[in-house]
């Protein structure tokens, strides 16, 4: 088995034995968008669709995407009970090899993360390109790991937010960076644990075209 097969079976294990339906809103997107006018919006890795279905009511056309045939089918099944199937397209996508098209006034990656070879940074940059003049990159990756996480590697590297950055290397005449730090917050996991947890956050804004 490749490793692209190899990632779309992990995937389709961790949400196919998940509920359903239990997801909230990650809070750092909640922050970040809440004060935005709406637009078209791209979820990436969208999980069990929290940040879409919440975007979505807030008058948000999104386009979520993942990797896992499971939790693109329950976003849509979610979408539809809530009356939002006409702002939610859910797509899967292998993002190493295809990216759903069209132009983003907001793209969020929310701890995109994977046990598997995955060309980050070029799926980053190519999401950073999707967006319209103005428009929102914001990247929330994991600075710590949290009790529950899948990954309890004790030596793992956490991307500091200017590695990130880095990894990008985007034209400053045209993206520019408008956040980048580290921030600890309270964090309650699927079973109800909690934790104190550490974000790297990195904002960053496309001000003009290539």
């Amino acid at each position: 088995m490749d490793s692209t097969a190899d990632a779309e079976a992990f995937w389709e294990r961790h949400y196919r034995a998940r509920r359903a339906w239990d997801a909230r809103v990650n809070p750092v997107l909640a922050e970040i968008a809440a004060p935005l006018n709406s637009g078209a919006a791209l979820d990436l890795g969208c999980g069990a669709g929290g940040d879409a279905v919440w975007l979505a009511r807030r008058g948000w056309h999104v386009t979520a995407v993942d990797i896992s045939t499971t939790a693109v089918e329950r976003v849509r099944e979610r979408a539809r009970e809530l009356g939002l199937a006409g702002r939610v397209a859910a797509e899967q996508h292998d993002l190493a090899t295809s990216f759903p098209a069209g132009g983003f006034d907001l793209v969020s990656a929310q701890y995109f993360h994977s046990p598997f070879p995955l060309l980050r940074g070029q799926v980053l940059r190519t999401a950073a390109r999707a967006l319209r003049p103005g428009g929102l990159l914001l990247i929330v990756d994991h600075g710590s790991t949290a009790p529950w996480s899948w990954n309890q590697d004790p030596g793992i590297h956490f991307p500091t937010p200017a590695e990130v950055a880095a990894e990008l290397d985007l034209d400053a005449a045209h993206w520019s960076v408008l956040r980048a730090d580290m921030p600890r917050r309270p964090a309650t996991g699927p079973a109800g644990e909690t934790a104190t947890v550490i974000d790297n956050i990195l904002l960053v804004q496309r001000t003009g075209t290539e």
